[in-house]
């Protein structure tokens, strides 16, 4: 499946995308809350100001993706691979991040404050 036609399906309403090849993928700018890229290839994919808020990114692989300035809040990214990755400025706040691999990848990210779900 080519990035169109994933965004097509996307603004379709399918959120169900595991293990898909998305590789050099040009994502900028794109509203993908909640999508389920689980197992995805997503290396070298241009994720800036990507909105990926509650995605699935679990087991993933984005090495060397730009994901700078990206919305990542309550997204999971459990033993997703961040190697050379750009988080610039990303919003990580109440991400699932333990055993993800980030060797490499930026220190330069802005966390939202933890708010307890029952507030």
């Amino acid at each position: 499946m080519n990035t169109k036609e994933f965004l097509s399906r996307y603004a379709a309403g399918q959120r169900d995308f595991r293990n898909l090849n998305l590789m050099a993928a040009n994502l900028r700018n794109i509203n993908l809350s909640g999508v389920n890229l689980s197992g995805a290839n997503l290396t070298k994919a241009n994720l800036t100001r990507t909105n990926l808020s509650h995605a699935n990114l679990s087991d993933a692989i984005l090495t060397g993706a730009v994901l700078t300035q990206t919305n990542l809040t309550k997204a999971n990214l459990l033993n997703a691979d961040l190697s050379q990755t750009s988080l610039a400025d990303a919003e990580i706040g109440q991400a699932r991040v333990r055993t993800t691999i980030a060797a490499e990848a930026a220190n330069m990210v802005r966390q939202t404050p933890t708010v307890p779900d029952s507030v």
